[in-house]
C-alpha cells in the first residue's frame, strides 16, 4: 500500500499535471490565432505567392491546366517569424517541463516506472508526442500541427486524469519485469511517431483539396484567405509523415517482439491472440501495408494519407477501447483494482 509520501507525491503530481493542461489550452489558442493570422499573411503575401503556382496565360491570370498541379508554400526548413506560432510553441514547451515533472514525481511515488495502467500510460505518452514534437521542430518547422498536438494532449491527458487515475498500486507479478521498461516506452515512442505522421496526413488531404481546386481557378480564386497556402505542398508533406511512419513502425515492430519476449518469460508462450496481442499485430499490419503499397504499388496522395490515418485511429481504439472494454491477460487499466 502507498505510504504517506507516496500520497503527497502523488498530489503534487495531479496538481501538476492540470497546470500542464491549463498550459496546454494556451497553447492551443495562440496556435488556433496563428493559423488564422495565417490566413491574412497569405492573402497579404499573395503576389508572392501565387507567382510561385500560377502560370499565367497572356496576362489573363489563369492558370493553365497543363502545367500539372501548383506548388505550395515554404519548405518545412523555412521557419518565419510567425509571433502567436512562437508564443504557442514557448507555451507547449513551459506546459512540457510541468508535464515532464507530473511524471517524474508519479513515478517517485510509485517506486518505478510511471506507465503500468492506463492513467500512466497516457501521462508518459502524451509527454513523449510533445517531446518528439518539440525536438522535430528543431530540423522542420511543424509549428501548423501546434493546435493538434497541444489539442490532443489537452483532450487525452484531461480525460485520462479523470476518467483513469488511481491511485498508486503495486505491480501485478507479470509487469515485475525489465521488459515492462523496455517493451512499454518503445510502444510509446512509436506511437508518438505515428501521432505525427496522422496530423502530418489529415493536412495532407487539406492542402490536396486545395490544390485540386487551383486547377483552372482563376487568380482571384486562388488568392483567397487560407493558412494553407503558408505550408508546404501536399506531397512535401506526405513525404515528411512517410518517414515519422517509417521510423515509428520500426519501433512498433520491436514493439511486437519484445512483447512476445515478456510474453514467454511471463506466461511460457510467445503468443496467445489475446486481444491486445491481435489489435498490436494488427496496427503492424496496417502500417506495413501503408509502407508496402506507398514503395512498391504507388500508393500516393489521398490513399496513402488515408492509411496513414486509418493506422493511427488503430492505435488509439487499441489504447482507448481495447484496454478498457476488452478483458485477457493484458488487463492493466487499473481501473478494477
Amino acid at each position: 500500500m502507498p505510504g504517506p509520501n507516496s500520497i503527497l507525491l502523488d498530489e503534487i503530481s495531479l496538481l501538476l499535471v492540470w497546470t500542464a493542461v491549463g498550459v496546454y489550452v494556451l497553447a492551443f489558442i495562440a496556435y488556433a490565432i496563428d493559423l488564422a493570422r495565417r490566413s491574412d499573411l497569405a492573402l497579404k503575401a499573395k503576389d508572392q505567392i501565387v507567382a510561385r503556382e500560377l502560370v499565367t496565360a497572356g496576362g489573363g491570370g489563369v492558370l493553365d491546366a497543363s502545367a500539372g498541379a501548383p506548388a505550395s508554400g515554404p519548405s518545412f526548413t523555412d521557419k518565419p517569424r510567425y509571433l502567436w506560432a512562437r508564443m504557442g510553441t514557448a507555451l507547449t514547451a513551459l506546459a512540457f517541463l510541468f508535464h515532464l515533472a507530473a511524471t517524474v514525481l508519479r513515478g517517485l511515488a510509485a517506486g518505478r516506472v510511471p506507465w503500468s495502467n492506463m492513467y500512466e500510460f497516457a501521462l508518459t505518452g502524451l509527454l513523449l508526442i510533445v517531446m518528439v514534437y518539440l525536438i522535430s521542430l528543431t530540423r522542420y518547422d511543424l509549428r501548423f500541427l501546434g493546435s493538434f498536438i497541444s489539442g490532443l494532449a489537452i483532450v487525452l491527458l484531461g480525460g485520462a486524469t479523470l476518467a483513469y487515475h488511481v491511485e498508486v498500486t503495486p505491480l501485478a507479478d507479470p509487469l515485475k519485469s525489465v521488459w515492462l521498461v523496455i517493451h512499454v516506452f518503445v510502444a510509446i515512442l512509436a506511437t508518438s511517431l505515428f501521432a505525427l505522421a496522422f496530423g502530418l496526413s489529415v493536412v495532407q488531404l487539406l492542402q490536396t483539396r486545395r490544390e485540386r481546386k487551383l486547377v483552372g481557378a482563376s487568380v482571384e480564386v486562388a488568392g483567397r484567405r487560407s493558412f494553407l497556402r503558408t505550408l508546404p505542398s501536399a506531397d512535401a508533406l506526405e513525404s515528411l509523415a512517410y518517414r515519422f511512419a517509417i521510423i515509428g513502425f520500426i519501433f512498433w515492430t520491436f514493439t511486437l517482439i519484445a512483447g512476445a519476449i515478456w510474453a514467454n518469460d511471463a506466461w511460457g508462450r510467445f503468443w496467445g491472440f489475446d486481444t491486445k496481442e491481435v489489435w498490436t499485430f494488427v496496427i503492424w499490419v496496417l502500417y506495413a501495408g501503408y509502407i508496402h503499397a506507398r514503395a512498391t504499388r504507388g500508393w500516393r496522395g489521398t490513399r496513402s494519407a488515408w492509411l496513414s490515418i486509418i493506422g493511427f485511429s488503430a492505435v488509439l481504439f487499441n489504447f482507448t477501447i481495447v484496454n478498457v472494454f476488452f478483458k485477457g491477460l493484458h488487463a492493466y487499466s487499473g481501473l478494477t483494482q
